[in-house]
């Protein structure tokens, strides 16, 4: 599969918005990935918007809420150039802890009234539950946020990391967008399971963690602060055995003189016009490499010899610790 027209706009599934082919992930500009510098972080978001990045992602409970006020800051004069796609349900201590996750009607209408304040808008472009709540039917949960689709607040329904029959379930009760979730070179397994689906219900990709947190670009852990200290694909000897297949990585970058992290990327925008990789950038030199993917042919050829230098069955470690695999409804 060869890209092509990679500048032009990519649909989100049947009913969803037409957005610039990357979009940009803000969580690190709050703190996951350690400190953060404000100043940088608002310039980035002005610099993606400068060029033709359209969708912003984010979570209310990003720094709790701190990422949502930023973006809020940051498009104070520039809203009409934003789409928004916001996840919530996830609840957090004041020590910062996760303290469970809540998808009740209720506490969906309650999560917008606090996003659409903090981020200084009228609506929403995408509304999405971050995870499956195990006690809410997603019937219900999706049903309260087409009551704010029908009331004008949010404009289109997303998912985020649930599994095949959810998804049927959810589209049943109002069309789905897109999935979001996380899919790389490293971490194929939405290929199986879930893409077919997605195929044949009309519904569109947003693809987090393309570079496996950085794993792909070679960063690793620089702080305390960095949660990826506590992923098992960046821990002792499983690191190792990944920095060994991120080097091939690189060779193969090298050979057609690019970066890794624009190679990763580009595998992901040549797997289909319907899948928009969402990239982490927080500061303006790794939106600039980023955005360079765009540049990068890949032929079908490539595409299945990238494949083969790395395949998933070598990667050590699961993309998350255990406890949160066994909750991710995509899992199962």
């Amino acid at each position: 599969m060869a890209t092509q027209n990679k500048h032009s706009p990519r649909q989100l599934g049947t009913h969803g918005p037409k957005v610039f082919p990357l979009a940009l992930g803000c969580m690190g500009m709050s703190g996951m990935y350690g400190p953060s510098d404000e100043r940088e972080s608002i310039a980035t978001l002005h610099a993606a918007l400068d060029h033709g990045i359209t969708l912003l992602d984010t979570g209310d409970f990003y720094g709790m809420g701190h990422n949502e006020m930023l973006i809020g800051r940051a498009l104070k004069d520039r809203r009409d150039k934003a789409l928004l796609s916001v996840k919530f349900g996830a609840l957090r201590g004041p020590d910062a802890s996760w303290v469970g996750y809540d998808a009740r009607p209720a506490a969906v209408k309650n999560f917008l009234a606090y996003t659409l304040t903090r981020l200084g808008v009228d609506h929403i472009d995408i509304y999405r539950p971050s995870r499956l709540d195990p006690q809410v039917p997603i019937e219900e949960t999706v049903g309260a946020i087409a009551d704010l689709v029908k009331a004008g607040y949010v404009r289109s329904i997303g998912l985020s990391e649930v599994g095949a029959e959810t998804i049927r379930r959810a589209h049943a009760v109002h069309p789905i967008s897109d999935l979001q979730i996380e899919y790389s070179l490293v971490s194929r397994n939405p290929e199986e399971a879930l893409f077919p689906v997605l195929s044949e219900l009309g519904i569109g990709v947003t693809a987090y963690g393309v570079l496996s947190r950085g794993l792909l670009s070679g960063s690793t852990p620089a702080s305390q602060g960095d949660f990826r200290a506590h992923l098992p694909r960046f821990s002792g000897e499983n690191l190792a055995q990944n920095q060994r297949l991120v080097g091939v990585l690189k060779s193969i970058a090298a050979d057609k003189r690019v970066s890794p992290t624009q190679l990763a990327i580009a595998w992901v925008l040549a797997k289909g016009q319907h899948i928009v990789p969402v990239i982490g950038a927080r500061k303006r030199t790794q939106l600039e490499e980023s955005l360079g993917a765009l540049g990068v042919e890949l032929s079908a050829s490539e595409l299945k010899a990238i494949e083969a230098a790395l395949p998933p069955s070598e990667v050590a470690g699961t993309r998350y610790g255990e406890p949160q695999m066994k909750h991710l409804d995509s899992e199962r």
